[in-house]
């Protein structure tokens, strides 16, 4: 059984029990959050329902940590012209664990 949900403008495809990264959130850790933007959902890997635009479901689950992803090395460069930068970026996750799909 999975779901495909839109989360934050992105689309996850979710089971139960999975962990999942998205875009940060403000909640808590530990507290419990819904998701009703279900596009697509499969009992099995046979049949689909498949929502215009979305599903009545929605998808309920627990926010575990906030994390960073790994630092990504941005490098500027002009020849001839002396001119050097190198910044890094780390982005901001939330990790969530998916409690059930309803």
């Amino acid at each position: 059984m999975f779901a495909i949900v839109n989360i934050k403008g992105h689309q996850y495809r979710v089971q139960e029990n999975q962990q999942v990264f998205i875009p940060k959130m403000k909640d808590e850790i530990g507290s419990k959050v819904t998701f009703s933007d279900v596009l697509m959902f499969s009992p099995d890997d046979k049949t689909f329902e498949i929502g215009a635009p979305k599903l009545e479901m929605t998808v309920e689950a627990t926010i575990t940590g906030h994390v960073k992803d790994d630092k990504v090395i941005v490098f500027k460069k002009k020849r001839r012209k002396g001119y050097k930068v190198r910044r890094g970026h780390r982005q901001n996750y939330t990790q969530i664990t998916i409690n059930k799909i309803v």
